[in-house]
């Protein structure tokens, strides 16, 4: 039997960028999260009001961090097959 992973006291930021380049009230968090005691990886839309305060909108998925591995890899060959169909430009790494 595997132990359980210990508690998130709070959400672990991984990354955020905007959803779009002309809005910039929107964007994008990938947290890890826990609800119920269940690990989550969060991807989802927050919006800034006009308060300045970011909040998130239903807009997104929360997944089992288990289905992680599975994401990566699905996320992988989307942006494969947007290249070949030259719907994605590649940047040349420097």
């Amino acid at each position: 039997m595997s132990a359980r992973p210990p508690p998130l006291a709070e959400p672990v930021p991984i990354a955020k960028f905007f959803k779009s380049a002309r809005d910039r009230t929107k964007h994008i968090r990938v947290e890890l999260s826990e609800y119920e005691g269940h690990p989550l990886v969060n991807v989802r839309v927050w919006q800034t009001g006009s308060d300045g305060v970011d909040r998130p909108t239903v807009q997104g998925i929360a997944l089992a961090v288990r289905k992680l591995p599975e994401l990566a890899r699905a996320l992988a060959k989307a942006e494969t097959r947007a290249v070949e169909l030259g719907l994605l430009k590649v940047e040349p790494a420097e």
